[in-house]
């Protein structure tokens, strides 16, 4: 009944189709060199560095150190702006990920506080217990990292019973975070119990951060999957944070692709299994949707979108677990690819920093989701950028009381007056030679792009990933 209630104000959909409009090409802009940083700076040390971290972490603004950066000194300046910010971390005053130990089912839990939550104007403590711990010895390059989301059945049930499956599958040596929802079905009337909310955001957020300072996590081994209620919370947040996943696995779920678009799943390996009787709130009709949308994509665009979706055959809501993670083990993450799609789109109300090498500067107004498709060739980098509208296509008939919309075409148009930020590195092109931009067919940049701390510190900040320490970014208009 909450899954029920909760869907009257989610809008539901999948990718049937596409039409693209076209527009004439207009003529090269003159070079132009990438703008200085809109914020105010001062001369790099070690110091301002870590200044700049604090700032950042506390939600105040800083003052970003600037200097240029020889290319043959990048890789001594990434290892030293990263090991600053593990001090600027330190220095905080914040709750911390605790030291792993042993995954069993009498493991002990931890908590974490998050940003109360919110509906119908109340308010909501939002405290998040979960178990952190492994299985194995731990790897040379550190423990695979899985994200284990539990149903939405009585939250004190879920939970053990979601440690004992993490404990039983074949995918040692790893590492688990298994979280409890914070507010269950007895809170709200149950909308809270959503793994996709603002408060949880900021919790995930806060794992993938200390997980990869803390030496302990292979940061190119991140994983998410959740049954039920934590099949869909899996399958949207794989959409929403692929640029941090090796590979996805929800199972029993099946998100409306208006809620997970998958053409965000180019590099992220997705597994996806329901039963075929699964019928509830279409769960085994949308996932055959997004197979299709998978299977279209994996045919256009060769070597991406690795799928394995399974729709098993007399099986209801409750369907086998233990296949997901052998699979999802095998995949590794492609932090800086060449190639880039992403659509970028809010979850619950928030939209995402920057995605890969991308990140929005200004959001063309009136537009709810713009739609990047990145290719680096060479020196040269086509980007094309459209606004995406979903209109409907076919409707639900067996839900009377409200409207569940399950398709949708997709029409893209090329978009205008946004920004765009494009950070660059030694490996995705030639920072020693010219570098040309185009965005949607028209040159916005010719030049060399010089390196300079102030990108490593600065995207370091915003992606608060090892993999991707930027030496050179250029901020472009279109």
């Amino acid at each position: 009944m909450n899954r029920l209630i909760s869907l009257l104000c989610i809008a539901f959909g999948a990718i049937s189709s596409c039409h693209v409009v076209n527009r004439a090409v207009p003529e090269p802009e003159k070079h132009t060199q990438p703008a200085p940083p809109s914020i105010p700076t001062v001369p790099k040390s070690e110091a301002a560095i870590r200044r700049y971290f604090v700032a950042d972490l506390t939600g105040q603004k800083g003052t970003l150190p600037v200097e240029a950066l020889p290319l043959n000194a990048v890789a001594k300046a990434r290892t030293q702006v990263w090991h600053l910010w593990a001090e600027a971390n330190k220095s905080v005053k914040q709750e911390a990920l605790p030291e792993l130990s042993p995954l069993t089912e009498g493991s002990p839990f931890h908590r974490w506080r998050l940003t109360p939550e919110e509906y119908n104007g109340a308010k909501f403590e939002a405290i998040m217990p979960f178990y952190f711990g492994t299985k194995g010895n731990k790897p040379a390059d550190g423990y695979p990292l899985y994200l284990y989301l539990h149903g939405s059945g009585a939250k004190e049930q879920e939970w053990p019973i979601t440690l004992k499956w993490a404990i039983s599958f074949d995918d040692a040596p790893s590492a688990y975070f298994i979280p409890q929802i914070p507010n269950g079905g007895e809170a709200a009337d149950g909308q809270l119990y959503r793994w996709w909310q603002k408060s949880k955001l900021e919790a995930w957020e806060k794992l993938l951060r200390q997980a990869f300072l803390s030496g302990e996590i292979n940061p190119k081994r991140v994983y998410f999957a959740g049954v039920s209620e934590g099949g869909y919370g899996s399958q949207r947040l794989a959409s929403y944070y692929p640029d941090y996943l090796a590979a996805a696995g929800p199972m029993a779920g099946g998100e409306p692709l208006i809620n997970a678009p998958a053409e965000n799943l180019q590099h992220v390996a997705f597994s996806l299994r329901t039963g075929a009787n699964d019928r509830q709130f279409h769960r085994s009709e949308l996932t055959g949707y997004t197979r299709d949308a998978l299977d279209r994509l994996a045919n256009k665009y060769r070597g991406y979108y690795n799928h394995f979706i399974a729709i098993i055959p007399k099986s209801g809501h409750g369907i086998p677990y233990q296949f997901t993670t052998p699979y999802l083990k095998q995949f590794v993450r492609t932090a800086q690819p060449r190639s880039v799609h992403w659509e970028d789109f809010p979850v619950d109300g928030r939209y995402r920093k920057g995605c890969y090498n991308l990140a929005p500067l200004e959001r063309p107004e009136g537009k709810e989701r713009i739609y990047y498709e990145e290719e680096i060739k060479g020196n040269t980098i086509d980007l094309k950028v459209s606004s995406v509208k979903y209109v409907e296509k076919k409707v639900s008939d067996w839900y009377k009381d409200f409207k569940l919309v399950l398709l949708y075409d997709k029409v893209y148009e090329p978009a205008t007056k946004g920004k765009l930020r494009i950070y660059l590195s030694p490996e995705l092109l030639d920072l020693s030679q010219p570098v040309t931009i185009r965005i949607n067919g028209r040159q916005v940049y010719s030049g060399l792009v010089k390196a300079d701390y102030s990108h490593l510190v600065e995207s370091c900040a915003r992606f608060f990933d090892p993999e991707r320490l930027f030496p050179a970014a250029v901020d472009v208009a279109y």
